[in-house]
This record gives C-alpha cells, sequence and structure tokens, in this order.
C-alpha cells in the first residue's frame, strides 16, 4: 500500500470532519475518494497533504509514518486553482517544480516535455492573467506532475475544462498510473469516476460508508435485474417479475431466486422475439444516490 489511513479522526470545534477512517490505497492504482459536500473529503486531503493535522490515528506513506519530507513526493491539484496571476508561465512552473525539489536543469527539460506534450510551447513567456480558465487549468496540472511524484491528488481534475481537453487529461491520468504513480481522485463526476477509477471509497458525515474495488462494489449493488429488447407481446411469466415495460419494446425485468439466465432466456423466447438481453449494472451515480440517503 502506498497510503494507509488508520483510525483517522479530526474535529473543528463542536464539528466532526472525520470520525474513525480507515482506508488503504494501494500502489499504482486511480483511488476515487466521493462524497456529498461536506462529507469530510477535503479534511481528508487536507491532512494527507500536511495542510493540517488530525486529531487522531495516523498515516503511514509507503510504510513510514507521514513526514513533512514525504511532501516532495506528493502531487496536489486543488480544486481551487492557485496560481500567481502576473507571473509568466514557464517561471512560475520552473519556481514551483524548484519549490519540490527538483533540480533547475531538469525542471527545464520535464516543462519543456509537458508544453510539447499539451501542445502549449507558446505559453512560456505570457503572464498567467492572459490565459483562459481552461489554459491556467493545464497549467496547473503541469506543476502538479513535473516533479513525478509517487501520490497524485487530484481534486475536481475537470473543472473549468471543455469536452477535448477533458478527455486529453483523462489520457494524461492513464499514462501517468501506466508509469507507476498512485492516484487519489476526488470528483462529483461519477462518469469519471466509472471511466477511470480502480478503487474506491464514499465519504458520509466524516465517516467511511463504502469502500472497495470498483467492480466488486457495482456487483454488490446489483439488483438481479435484466433489460431486454424484443418483438411481440411481453405478458407475466412465473419466476419472471416484469419492473418496468415500455411500448417502445423495452423492458427491465427481475428473476425469481435461483433462477438462471439460461433458464430464462428459453422461457422469454417461447413468448417474445428476443433482440437484446444484458444485466442492469447499476451506475455510480445510482449507488451513490442511495448509499447517502440510507446513511443520512
Amino acid at each position: 500500500m502506498l497510503l494507509s489511513i488508520r483510525n483517522l479522526g479530526k474535529r473543528y470545534a463542536d464539528h466532526v470532519a472525520l470520525s474513525d477512517v480507515n482506508l488503504e490505497i494501494p500502489k499504482g492504482k486511480i483511488f476515487g475518494l466521493l462524497g456529498p459536500n461536506g462529507a469530510g473529503k477535503t479534511s481528508l486531503i487536507r491532512i494527507i497533504t500536511q495542510i493540517s493535522g488530525p486529531d487522531a490515528g495516523e498515516i503511514l506513506f509507503d510504510g513510514e509514518p507521514l513526514l513533512l519530507a514525504h511532501a516532495d513526493q506528493i502531487g496536489y491539484l486543488p480544486e481551487e486553482r492557485g496560481l500567481y496571476k502576473k507571473m509568466k508561465v514557464g517561471e512560475q512552473l520552473l519556481y514551483l517544480a524548484q519549490l519540490k525539489g527538483m533540480p533547475k536543469y531538469e525542471a527545464i527539460a520535464k516543462l519543456k516535455e509537458w508544453f510539447i506534450r499539451l501542445d502549449i510551447k507558446e505559453w512560456w513567456n505570457k503572464p498567467v492573467d492572459d490565459l483562459s480558465k481552461g489554459m491556467q487549468q493545464k497549467t496547473q496540472f503541469i506543476a502538479t506532475v513535473v516533479h513525478e511524484p509517487k501520490l497524485l491528488i487530484l481534486d475536481e481534475p475537470f473543472s473549468g475544462f471543455d469536452p477535448i481537453n477533458a478527455n486529453m487529461l483523462k489520457d494524461e491520468i492513464l499514462a501517468i498510473k501506466a508509469r507507476g504513480t498512485t492516484v487519489l481522485f476526488s470528483t462529483h463526476r461519477m462518469e469519471s469516476v466509472e471511466e477511470l477509477c480502480d478503487e474506491i471509497a464514499l465519504i458520509n458525515h466524516a465517516q467511511v460508508v463504502l469502500s472497495g474495488n470498483k467492480d466488486e462494489v457495482q456487483n454488490r449493488y446489483k439488483k438481479n435485474q435484466f433489460s431486454i429488447r424484443f418483438e411481440g407481446e411481453l405478458m407475466a411469466i412465473p419466476g419472471i417479475e416484469i419492473v418496468s415495460h415500455e411500448s417502445t419494446g423495452h423492458a427491465i425485468l427481475r428473476f425469481s431466486e435461483g433462477m438462471g439466465t439460461n433458464e430464462a432466456i428459453a422461457l422469454l423466447i417461447q413468448h417474445i422475439r428476443l433482440l437484446e438481453f444484458k444485466e442492469v449494472i447499476p451506475s455510480f451515480n445510482d449507488i451513490f444516490i442511495q448509499v447517502v440517503s440510507e446513511t443520512n
């Protein structure tokens, strides 16, 4: 594990921000940190980045207690971006890279690679103030990853990006993961969770209320429902419940316990012409809403 979070607690006066939080974030994976506003995600990220400290518990970074010395091995892209508006882009990124411990010659070489990769070569001498919001997002992303951190923390990284640049950023995140970096990814965009994440944890009211492998979590919340498209007249069949039925020839079915898909299909084709048959896998948006509602 790159990050082991054990019995973590944090209070602000009478407000409990985190209560007995336990998480294991494996190396080389994209870990989705989910939760409604005010759930405790930002408090957890601030403790990992050592902006603030916990009141209880501990964090291990690559097997060692988290220390200030680990800061150079972490890259953090906050939801609220923070660039110096009057500085030139290249000058600013070089300064930030050196703050992370990179020698100047190495920082210049790596920055040039990123400027070429993201097709922003002409921005080096432009003030940040002259850039659009999307361009500033790219600049901040480079500042976050140029020192090749072991842990990359991304808080709502797609905010402000158009679809084309959002896809570019997704590709870069996957490429960074492929090079062995662990990514902690906080977002409200559930479609991005489904596309990118390997593991997830959902925090609500300061506690972890759901965690695990992404596919395993989706399987856990399946409701034994199947989507079909068909021609003909769908009628009640013993052992098959019609959950919903549209006049367009689409229906959602639920099978009785113990009935296999082969048996169900054999029954169905006696009455209708089956055009499509697939299991209904719950989206993370549906799971998010269900778990948050239950834990509220």
